[in-house]
């Protein structure tokens, strides 16, 4: 009895054993199949994506970058197709030893060495890094001939930024370079992410920057599958990328050439103007650049020696220089002391050869004076003393008003660099500038004194060359102003349709003609009887013109001896003109650092300029100094 007892015990404590076992297993298959259920029905689509995306990857296609031309098709900016070496890391094994031996083949600085590295913490394992670009057939026939060697290595065609003319219009041009974290930041700021995948360079300055997404063009992509190891085995499909947008310009490149070379060794600027348009037609800073040197990164040496120059040709001076106008502000004086009522254009003054206001006394560079001047002679022989006297009577706040309707002191909005951040503003002194410029109460005060020089463009006068040439141009055009801009049309690569970036006038600033008329008249008679006599001596068109000369520090009542004058101490010269003067097709503004009189190195580069674009007379070579303008014409 005892032992069945037993049995059944032990029987019953193994049926239940069982029977939790088979719940078990059946709660376990539950599970399992509620999970399989999850995975391939309710998540079916999330995982399918999932697989695809490990299966297909998306390399991103560059598309061409837009080509840039002058108003008359020479080309400025361009692509070209080159030679690159190039690395799969997820087939070439390991890397540092096929980059040594590759080294033996074709020619492999450390600084190609160091951009792979960069590249390859960036870029996917299935993609193709490059190594060497702009490999020579040499090296393409060294290379083909040991391929086998290098699985996963091999030569793709890319195409490479290029600009035939080198330094002609550099500043204005620009150039690209690799991207850095500050285009990135940029890049975000604008929404442009997915469109950059796969991009290396961006527009760094000038033409290249402002228009950097119209150029740039819209990113294409290749689908290909992919194995577990990360290498690639087909292709899929292809989306085509869309070339950038061309630019042409309303450069003349001709006139550009010819007015860089017209400055020889001078540092200096000159921008001229259609004036019936805003449109540029020469940009010129001097020492210019090669945009070529930045395109693969600028090498240290190179840098060095332009950054460190001491003409400093990488600043932009047609933008970024402010100087003082001298006496190219006295046209822009006159016109306004007609406008408000201040002077009529017969009205004369005695002219001493001084101006005493006060305990201080203000010299007319004219020994003795000029006699009798009346508005027409106050110009054509620039007297300072009819100056001092008319900004005496007009006042600081008047001048301002007056000055800042032409756009001086302010950034024109040229279509250069991003936006207009890269633009200086300049001074235009008034009271109100003098305020916010300085901290301390006594330094605020605005002094009647401080506005005599200011009346022949000394002072706190401070004007970029662009600003005196957009003033030009709307003198020349009798008012009406237009923003000043390089490109004339964006030509769309898919259609060929050309959209213009029509003249808008900013302004017509309503000028009486009768007092327009004086102006001309006094500026052609500069160039006929005046200070600018000699430098258009038999010149079959009229021009309109005006000389000044920018002191570049006080001489504390000495008398300017340039020969005793240290050559970055020298005034500097200035020239304006338009011309011809019935219908002007070209205004200009020209500045010659520490170039001396006006007359004497600004004023022949402007007929140099005038006689090409008008008359398509070409030039010698760079514009004589006019020693002998000097002393004949008494200039300021």
């Amino acid at each position: 009895m005892g032992d069945f007892h037993n049995s059944e015990a032990d029987l019953d404590r193994f049926r239940f054993r069982l029977g939790f076992a088979a719940v078990f297993v059946l709660l376990a298959f539950a599970l399992l199949l509620g999970r399989f259920v999850w995975l391939q029905v309710i998540q079916h689509d999330f995982y399918r994506t999932r697989a695809e995306d490990n299966r297909i990857a998306l390399i991103p296609v560059v598309p061409n970058r837009g080509v840039i031309t002058d108003r008359n098709g020479v080309v400025l900016a361009h692509n070209y197709s080159a030679f690159t070496l190039e690395i799969t890391p997820s087939q070439a094994g390991k890397l540092d030893e096929t980059i040594d031996a590759l080294a033996e083949v074709v020619d492999i600085q450390p600084k190609d060495r160091k951009r792979f590295k960069r590249l390859l913490d960036e870029a996917k394992n299935f993609e193709s890094i490059p190594i060497r670009t702009r490999l020579s057939d040499g090296e393409v026939a060294r290379f083909a001939a040991q391929r086998y060697r290098f699985p996963g290595v091999e030569i793709k065609a890319r195409l490479f930024r290029q600009y035939p003319l080198g330094h002609v219009a550099s500043h204005a041009i620009g150039y690209i370079g690799r991207i850095t974290d500050r285009d990135l930041k940029w890049i975000e700021e604008s929404e442009q992410q997915a469109n950059y995948k796969g991009t290396d360079h961006i527009g760094k300055t000038g033409l290249e920057q402002h228009y950097e997404f119209e150029l740039h063009g819209e990113t294409g992509y290749e689908q290909v599958e992919i194995d577990a190891g990360g290498r690639a085995l087909r292709s899929l499909k292809r989306i085509p990328p869309v070339p950038g947008n061309n630019l042409q310009l309303t450069l003349d490149a001709k006139l550009q050439e010819i007015t860089e070379k017209a400055f020889g060794d001078r540092k200096g600027a000159l921008v001229a103007i259609d004036p019936s348009t805003g449109g540029i037609l020469a940009l010129v800073s001097t020492p210019t650049f090669d945009p070529n040197l930045f395109i693969d990164g600028i090498s240290p040496e190179n840098w060095r020696e332009l950054n460190e120059h001491p003409d400093k040709p990488m600043i932009n001076r047609t933008i970024n220089g402010a100087y003082p106008p001298g006496s190219t502000f006295k046209p822009f004086m006159a016109l306004a002391a007609l406008e408000t009522g201040k002077r009529t254009a017969g009205q004369a003054i005695a002219d001493p050869g001084y101006f005493t206001f006060g305990n201080h006394t203000f010299r007319d560079d004219k020994k003795g004076g000029h006699g009798m001047v009346d508005m027409y002679k106050s110009i054509v022989h620039s007297c300072d003393t009819y100056y001092y006297m008319l900004a005496n009577d007009m006042g600081i706040d008047n001048i301002a008003k007056f000055m800042g309707s032409l756009g001086l002191g302010q950034r024109t909005g040229i279509d250069i660099g991003k936006d207009d951040s890269g633009e200086s503003k300049g001074v235009l002194p008034s009271q109100e500038w003098k305020r916010q410029r300085f901290k301390r109460p006594e330094q605020q005060k605005w002094y009647a004194g401080e506005t005599i020089s200011i009346g022949i463009g000394q002072g706190y006068n401070a004007y970029t060359p662009i600003q005196l040439a957009q003033a030009t141009a709307t003198l020349a055009n009798n008012g009406v102003m237009y923003r000043p801009h390089l490109v004339r049309h964006i030509v769309d690569t898919k259609s060929g349709e050309k959209r213009p970036i029509e003249p808008k006038p900013i302004r017509d600033l309503g000028w009486k003609r009768q007092n327009l008329d004086v102006i001309h008249r006094a500026m052609l008679g500069v160039n006929k009887e005046g200070t600018g006599a000699r430098a258009f001596a038999g010149a079959p068109y009229q021009a309109a013109g005006k000389t000044g000369t920018a002191q570049v520090f006080s001489l504390k009542g000495a008398q300017y001896k340039e020969s005793a004058v240290r050559k970055h101490l020298r005034d500097h010269a200035l020239y304006i003109a338009y011309a011809p003067v019935e219908a002007p097709k070209i205004a200009l503004a020209v500045l010659v650092e520490n170039g001396g009189f006006g007359a004497q190195s600004a004023a022949p580069i402007a007929r140099m300029v005038m006689d090409y674009y008008l008359l398509g007379k070409l030039p010698g070579g760079a514009a004589a100094e006019d020693a002998d303008a000097v002393e004949d014409d008494n200039e300021e």
